[in-house]
Order: C-alpha cells, then sequence, then structure tokens
C-alpha cells in the first residue's frame, strides 16, 4: 500500500487534493494554453517599429538598382571575353586559371575527353580551383555560348544571339559530366 501523507493537524488529504508541498498547476506551466501571446494574435508589428538586423541592411543595399539585363548582358560578355582571352584553336579547349589552386589534371582530362566540340568549335576550361567552368562555341564563334559549371552546385547555362536560353542544374558534378555531352552537342549545333 502507498504511504499517506498527513496534515499537520493529523487529517488526512482528500483523495486528488494536491499536498502542500507540490507544485500547484497554473496556466502559466501549462505549455497547451493559448495565452494570448502568438504574433498570429497580436497582429503584424507596424514597419516603424520593427528591428531591421546590419546584415540585413547591407544585403538589400547590394541589391538596390540592380539592372538584371545589364547583368545578363555581362556575363555573356564574360563568356566570350574569356574565350577571346585563351584564344583556343578550333576543334580544341585551351586553359584558363583564375587563382593559385588548380583542379587535378585528371578531372581537366575528363571533361576534354566527355566534352567533345562539334567541328570548327571552341573551348576554354577555366579553372577557379574549386570550380571549373567549360565554356564552349560553335561556328559562328560567339552565336551560341554553352556554359558548364562544375563544382558545388554543378550547372549549364545556354546563350543563343546573347540571350539566354536555357539552365539546367544538376545534382552532381558526376551526373552533369555524364548528362553535358549530349547537351553540349545539342546547343552548339548549327541551326539553319
Amino acid at each position: 500500500m502507498a504511504a499517506r501523507t498527513a496534515r499537520p493537524d493529523g487529517s488526512e488529504p482528500a483523495s486528488g487534493t494536491p499536498t502542500e508541498g507540490a507544485a500547484q498547476p497554473t496556466v502559466e506551466n501549462r505549455w497547451w494554453v493559448d495565452a494570448n501571446t502568438s504574433a498570429k494574435r497580436r497582429g503584424p508589428t507596424p514597419p516603424g517599429e520593427r528591428e531591421t538586423a546590419p546584415i540585413v541592411g547591407r544585403l538589400f543595399d547590394v541589391g538596390r538598382d540592380f539592372d538584371q539585363d545589364r547583368a545578363k548582358a555581362r556575363l555573356t560578355d564574360s563568356n566570350l571575353h574569356l574565350l577571346r582571352e585563351s584564344n583556343p584553336p578550333e576543334d580544341a579547349w585551351a586553359y584558363l586559371p583564375m587563382t593559385q589552386q588548380r583542379s587535378s589534371r585528371d578531372l581537366l582530362e575528363r571533361v576534354k575527353r566527355a566534352l567533345r566540340l562539334p567541328r570548327g568549335g571552341r573551348g576554354v576550361l577555366v579553372d577557379s580551383g574549386t570550380s571549373l567552368r567549360a565554356i564552349a562555341t560553335g561556328r559562328p564563334f560567339g552565336d551560341r555560348v554553352v556554359e558548364l559549371t562544375l563544382g558545388g552546385d554543378s550547372s549549364l547555362d545556354v546563350w543563343s544571339r546573347g540571350e539566354w536560353v536555357a539552365e539546367r542544374v544538376f545534382r552532381s558534378r558526376e551526373r552533369a559530366l555524364r548528362e553535358a555531352p549530349h547537351l553540349l552537342s545539342r546547343y552548339l549545333r548549327a541551326s539553319d
């Protein structure tokens, strides 16, 4: 039988009544009780009363006056500038290191073998150490440009006559190397 605690006057507490030393249940210590404190019930905070974290302000300042069309044109121009700077011969790849850190020779050779250029095509491998970009163009030079980025986020972007026309994101670098050869061939094929 369980031990019972007697009150100081000797009487026993009624069944189901808490004893004196025990914590009394209150609304404050019951997690399931809605005390009408949620932001939804209070309503939105007026803009003047909101605190902005310092990093958020700087983040939005970076995007202020951003012109997406101009950025797109610069990216397309950037790829063409890299192709011109490296000056690859027809039907071949050139190599352009951008940092002291370099990709492995095995990876460079593997990419060259996997990405076969169309007849008259030119390409450059732009090595940033942590990522490798394969930029290729067919005939006429710069009319169609394909950029394959191999790194943490592998993707393929395609431009035709300066317009961005396609993007493909890959789950991994290995998947990109398996699928990109077909896509490169398809997008650089002469369109009559």
